[in-house]
């Protein structure tokens, strides 16, 4: 007979969500407690804590259309949103026999798997692995980026597994619904739940919101207030039906009907639902002691194949789906433009994400008077199958405000055209300095990348004083600034400490003496 399993750590009053500035929150906490301003953890575990608070939300009440919304209110959604999880208390238990988001299924797979290999096992080595196959694997087994490897030699205190608290372990399994990374880390030799399902192996499809290539960027628009961001970013049944590939709607939260197989009714409605969006169910996984049992669950399709998920800014062409990816060598902010396209008539279609276009439309509703949006997400890499963070991949996350008084097709074209200028300082900078080298017939390539990535880190310190004088039309006044960070680039990659560097650094060095002068509208140039 099964050992019965105690009900224990309850995630709607035990607190284990990051709050900035404040520490551990519980779900109780996130919709009663109106002074939270954001959540806190690295992006992928915002992006996904923020999905799952939407999800919980959106179960609780889910609008009719935007006047429904804005009567909701952000305490309205609050108070549904309580007695929702009073109500559904039991199914938030992180252990117990219905423990949350996990199968319990999965752990008589494992035994019927070990009886089976220590069948034909002989005594000794074999049978051991058959032995230790059934134990559960540590966490972070490459489970999720910032973690050490099982493999790694640990040679400090800080390669240790950071997982200990049942409050981690609850973050790591949100994370993990939405952002598991594809590769041979599921449990071998188990077979699907389901006889039906196919091209199911040993090396696991990736989370549905990281995606199978560099990893999706996402965006949201913030308010000062946690509670305020969570209402704002709700969607409506209207806005849930314009999208043709939700075709199960709104959908159930998995807490509520779990699946029971890969392919089976739930599995296949939770897919093409808005909650298989919040709420991804890409693994089967149960917590069993310090370990955890790991198997591919839900495959989603990619972009290519049709997924999208709102918080994606997704460029609709003849050719094919382009999507914006993490990248930690351009930061979200200079795609800023191409997203927000939608706000000016005249302007060529950029990319559209929907949780800023739709939210930006009814912000003059929700009486906010500044809104924060929010880019992020983790650049990974692919190889034979496997997913993982190497190299210069790394997170990506990036905040600034916008007055909403100012929004507008005016203050739109002012700062694209704004952005234009600045991309031509950056390939100014890039010219200049390849230049520089290829004078004194070096090749200066790499220091030419180097002096323009240095440029755009520096220019981000002032974005937001950018967006800021768009709004007030002295814009203009700043165009030296960025003249400035761009000679400054220029001269810490070209050096000029012999009379032959002197010499080069003199001839290529930008003119950029146009924009300082403030009077003249300025058009970009190719001969900066």
């Amino acid at each position: 007979m099964a050992e019965k399993v105690s009900n224990r750590f309850n995630l709607v009053d035990e607190k284990w969500i990051p709050i900035a500035n404040h520490g551990l929150a519980s779900l109780a906490d996130i919709f009663s407690q109106s002074h939270f301003k954001a959540l806190s953890g690295n992006p992928i575990q915002k992006i996904a804590l923020t999905k799952l608070l939407l999800a919980i939300a959106q179960a609780a009440y889910t609008p009719e259309d935007d006047e429904d919304w804005k009567r909701l209110g952000a305490m309205g959604m609050a108070l549904k949103a309580l007695a929702y999880l009073e109500e559904k208390k039991d199914c938030f238990w992180l252990y117990g026999e219905k423990p949350f988001l996990q199968i319990p299924a999965i752990k008589k797979m494992v035994t019927e798997r070990k009886d089976k290999e220590l069948q034909t096992a002989k005594k000794g080595t074999k049978e051991q692995e058959a032995l230790e196959n059934s134990y559960p694997k540590p966490f972070g087994s490459g489970h999720i980026p910032d973690l050490p490897s099982e493999n790694n030699t640990v040679l400090t205190q800080l390669q240790v597994s950071p997982i200990e608290t049942d409050a981690e372990k609850a973050v790591f399994l949100v994370s993990l619904m939405n952002f598991a990374l594809g590769g041979k880390r599921v449990e071998k030799g188990l077979p699907p739940f389901s006889r039906d399902c196919v091209g199911k192996t040993d090396s696991a499809k990736a989370g549905p919101s990281i995606g199978n290539h560099w990893g999706y960027l996402h965006s949201f628009l913030l308010c000062d207030r946690l509670r305020e961001s969570i209402w704002l970013n709700l969607f409506t049944h209207k806005n849930i039906g314009s999208n043709a590939y939700w075709t199960a709607g709104l959908g159930k939260p998995p807490w509520e009907s779990m699946p029971e197989s890969e392919i089976c009714q739930v599995a296949t409605s939770l897919k093409n639902s808005y909650m298989g969006c919040l709420v991804g169910m890409c693994r089967f996984v149960l917590f069993e002691g310090i370990g955890i049992y790991y198997l591919e669950g839900l495959q989603y399709p990619s972009h290519k194949n049709g997924w999208r998920e709102p918080s994606m800014s997704v460029l609709e062409e003849a050719s094919g789906a382009k999507i914006l990816w993490v990248d930690p060598n351009k930061r979200p902010w200079r795609s800023l433009t191409s997203m927000l396209s939608f706000m000016s008539s005249t302007s060529t279609r950029g990319f559209d994400c929907q949780q800023i276009r739709i939210g930006l439309s009814r912000a003059r509703l929700s009486d906010a008077e500044k809104l924060g949006l929010w880019s992020g997400g983790l650049k990974v890499r692919a190889n034979a199958g496997d997913q993982s963070a190497k190299g210069d991949d790394d997170f990506v996350e990036s905040e600034f405000l916008l007055e909403s008084s100012d929004l507008g097709e005016r203050w739109f074209l002012q700062l694209k055209a704004e952005m234009i200028i600045i991309e031509d300082l950056a390939d100014s900078v890039y010219a200049r300095t390849k230049a520089f080298y290829k004078k004194q017939k070096v090749a200066g390539k790499d220091q030419a990348k180097q002096a323009s990535n240095l440029f755009w880190q520096l220019a981000e310190h002032h974005f937001q004083t950018l967006i800021n004088a768009c709004g007030t039309d002295t814009a203009e006044s700043l165009r030296p600034v960025f003249a400035q960070v761009a000679l400054k680039a220029y001269d810490t990659y070209c050096p000029k400490d012999t009379a032959r560097q002197l010499d080069a650094w003199a001839a290529t060095r930008p003119q950029l003496g146009k924009y300082f002068n403030t009077k003249n509208a300025l058009q970009p140039s190719n001969n900066s």
